[in-house]
């Protein structure tokens, strides 16, 4: 495994963002672990996490794109983190957009903040975590109607690795097939717990035969095939 994804690992559990115990998410399964992006709250936390981003779709993507795109709301304070930390590592400069929720009728208007999207541009999509792919449903087709542009892949912090609703496919894997680009993630939840597993962080063991077991248990019911 990289140096890059342990340190994003230890990161996000120092971070408070992956916590471990008993959950029940949105869909209503019951989870022993959960992820929060938004408790990045700090300028130091959000200039690391740009950092791994950045190298994250450099492995994955390379740097031969235009355009970083943050679906609304999380994914505005991601692209803006991850550009700079793209031009402060590679000496690249990519331009960075999100949506609005609301269309903006004065000032600086339309549905776009940032830069806007132009023919020809290549676009890389940034998200927190996609669990229902709901946000890519809503933001592909806004990207689309500015301008003709070609969306390279998608990058997420974490890939929980479970079927979605609707299928026994992972919400990346449903992506992909439904819209035509790649999909990754920093890390997955398989190299989470290899990472983890009965090795401390801080003193403290964070993945126990416990926390291993119940692991284990959600994703025979809920892992994705």
């Amino acid at each position: 495994m990289e140096q890059y994804k342990q340190e994003f690992i230890g990161f996000m559990i120092e971070s408070r963002v992956l916590q471990f115990g008993d959950f029940t998410l949105k869909s209503g399964r019951k989870s022993p672990f959960f992820m929060n992006a938004g408790a990045y709250v700090t300028g130091a936390q959000l200039r690391k996490l740009g950092e791994y981003y950045a190298k994250a779709i450099h492995d994955n993507y390379g740097l031969d794109f235009d355009v970083l795109f943050g679906p609304a709301y999380k994914g505005i304070p991601l692209t803006v983190a991850t550009t700079m930390a793209i031009s402060e590592l590679y000496g690249k400069e990519i331009r960075y957009c999100s949506n609005r929720k609301e269309v903006k009728d004065h000032g600086d208007t339309g549905i776009l903040l940032g830069s806007k999207l132009k023919d020809g541009d290549r676009v890389v999509i940034i998200e927190d975590v996609t669990t229902s792919g709901k946000s890519i449903e809503e933001t592909f087709p806004i990207i689309k109607a500015q301008a003709d542009v070609t969306v390279k892949g998608l990058m997420v912090s974490l890939n929980r690795m479970e079927k979605g609703l609707s299928s026994d496919k992972s919400a990346l894997d449903e992506i992909k097939e439904k819209y035509g680009f790649e999909t990754g993630a920093i890390v997955t939840m398989e190299e989470v717990v290899t990472c983890l597993y009965n090795k401390p962080v801080g003193g403290e063991i964070y993945i126990d035969d416990d926390i291993k077991g119940r692991i284990d248990a959600y994703y025979e019911t809920y892992g994705a095939k």
